[in-house]
């Protein structure tokens, strides 16, 4: 598994082609976009979703707070996709083997289960935004009515964020992305099982696609904000 590192405010973090970051003084792996119980939702109305889909997820995201030794996971909003169904059931098993992990939720718009449901999950809910240094995390940035302070970075999520790469013969793909601007920054969705939305880059901007196991730099800054 490939690995990059990128500095934020002096700050050291690892981004994974499994599509979140590591942030190396805090020991926590930051996600975004998990969606769980989106596949249940979907057969739930009729659409034949594997579930494999839902247990690959978190497996992959098991693997990764194991391989980095993660001792909490901070997740940038739509950890869960709508209301309780079969797959948050198979969530609580899968969070009762990882007790020791602590878990904060920085809502997101699909965020919608009740106080109790997150307290027996024993998830730490905030509301808008959860600051730790001078970094601040918040689900949807278009949404927020605060600006944005100098000495303070965003990381945040909600667009899942894609980029176009162009080959021979005008072929054309598009890939997850890890995105970083100079005031922010917009994690690739965790869930596999999203769409993308498409990113023009500024050239001070530093893009990361995901392609396959890989991390590729599209753009001459790479590795450094501010």
């Amino acid at each position: 598994m490939q690995l990059v590192s990128h500095t934020i405010f002096n700050q050291q973090f690892i981004l994974s082609p499994q599509r979140c970051l590591f942030w190396e003084a805090e020991k926590a792996l930051i996600v975004s976009d998990l969606h769980i119980g989106k596949t249940g939702h979907f057969r739930k109305y009729g659409i034949a979703v594997p579930q494999d889909v839902f247990k690959e997820d978190m497996q992959r995201l098991l693997d990764q707070i194991t391989f980095f030794k993660a001792e909490q996971l901070l997740v940038v909003g739509d950890m869960f996709h709508s209301e309780a169904n079969k797959e948050l059931d198979l969530f609580l098993r899968w969070r009762n083997d990882i007790q020791a992990l602590n878990i904060h939720l920085i809502k997101g718009n699909h965020d919608i289960l009740k106080a109790d449901w997150y307290a027996n999950a024993n998830i730490i809910v905030h509301p808008e935004a959860l600051s730790l240094s001078n970094i601040s995390f918040q689900h949807d940035l278009a949404s927020s009515n605060q600006q944005i302070e100098a000495n303070k970075y965003i990381i945040s999520g909600h667009i899942h964020p894609g980029v176009l790469i162009k080959g021979i013969s005008k072929q054309s793909l598009r890939f997850p992305c890890f995105y970083f601007g100079t005031q922010h920054a917009v994690l690739p969705a965790f869930s596999r099982f999203t769409g993308l939305a498409a990113i023009t880059p500024k050239k001070s901007d530093s893009v990361y696609a995901i392609v396959n196991q890989s991390i590729m730099p599209l753009t001459p800054k790479g590795g450094n904000t501010k």
